[in-house]
Order: C-alpha cells, then structure tokens, then sequence
C-alpha cells in the first residue's frame, strides 16, 4: 500500500479527507505543520482537537509543533493581499520534506476540502514542491465532500474554529464589525 502523508490543517477538515482517501484504500498518516494559525490558544485548540480526534480514528499523527506567529507575519507583511499563497507553500514545503525525508510516496493537504482557499494555487503549490522535493503529489478535490465532513464534526462535538487560521483572516471575519464600530465613533 503506497504511504501518504496528509498535511492536515484542522481537525473538522480531516474527517471527510481521511474517509474518502480510506474509501480508496490509501490510509493516510497526519501530519501537523501550522504556523500560520493564531493567536496561540487557537493554534492550540486546533491541534489538540487534531490529536484527540486522530487517536480516536487510529490515524498515525506526526506533530510539527511549531508556533510561528513572528515568522509567519515577517512573511507575509509585506504583501497582505498575497499571504495565502505563502501560507500555502510553506505548510507544504514542510509536509513535502517530511514525506520524503520519511518514505513517504506521496503527500496532499486538507486545505483542498475547503471551498474557502484558493484551490487551483494550493495544488500548483503542491505539484511545484513535489517536483523539488522528489515525492508526489496526491491531488484531490475534497471540497463535493465539505458540507458531509463539517456535519461529521459537529455530531462528533470537534472543535469547529470561525476562521481560516491567520490573524488577518480573523480580522476579515470581524471586517464589518470593526466598520459600525468606527461609524459609531465617528
């Protein structure tokens, strides 16, 4: 059986991830690698609701447990309107070198599931860093498959987050508030 190794963002994106790649006979190992996720308690409410849900699952989970909020946003200040893309290829760039630096004959994320991300630039992400790190990339669609895996996590009580990850991202969830807010002030 070929050895997958699946970057796994958050717990409630994983369910329908990890039965469909397991309906296809590939049973995947997670893999954590997230440092883009803040502030802190979220990052670690995401990952351990990942590690519990793993066990339960009897899913092998590798945690890179690396809290990157100063080297995420030395990244990304620069260009806020393009931090996806580097959210995307350093999560990946990681898995990739996991993968292959551990056996792995290929490697694919769960960000594809979601119909919130970029999907087209997460897979040109993942096929340009196979090809660098010398180890495949398992291109999925998951996101027909969204909606039942969300619905998954909520009956199994995971930790359901609001936002994609970043503190930008979760300023643009609260965009509207922080607009009424400074109308009221005004």
């Amino acid at each position: 059986m070929e050895r997958l190794l699946l970057h796994i963002c958050c717990a409630p994106c994983s369910v329908y991830c990890v039965d469909s790649l397991r309906a296809e006979g590939i049973e995947p190992a997670g893999f954590w690698f997230n440092p883009n996720i803040h502030p802190y308690q979220e990052y670690r409410a995401r990952r351990d609701a990942l590690a519990d849900y793993a066990a339960s699952i009897g899913l092998a989970l590798t945690v890179r447990d690396d809290y990157g909020l100063r080297d995420f946003v030395r990244a990304v200040a620069g260009d806020l309107d393009r931090r996806c893309g580097h959210c995307y290829t350093c999560r990946l760039e990681e898995t990739a070198r996991y993968a292959a630096a551990n056996g792995f004959a290929s490697f694919s994320t769960t960000l594809l599931v979601s119909p919130y991300q970029d999907h087209e630039g997460i897979r040109q992400a993942g096929e340009a860093l196979a090809e660098r790190c010398g180890v495949r990339f398992l291109y999925r669609d998951f996101r027909p498959g969204f909606r039942q895996g969300q619905g998954k996590a909520r009956e199994l009580g995971l930790y359901m987050q609001k936002y994609c990850g970043c503190v930008f991202s979760e300023e643009e969830r609260y965009a509207r508030q922080i607009q009424r807010d400074r109308a009221r002030f005004e």
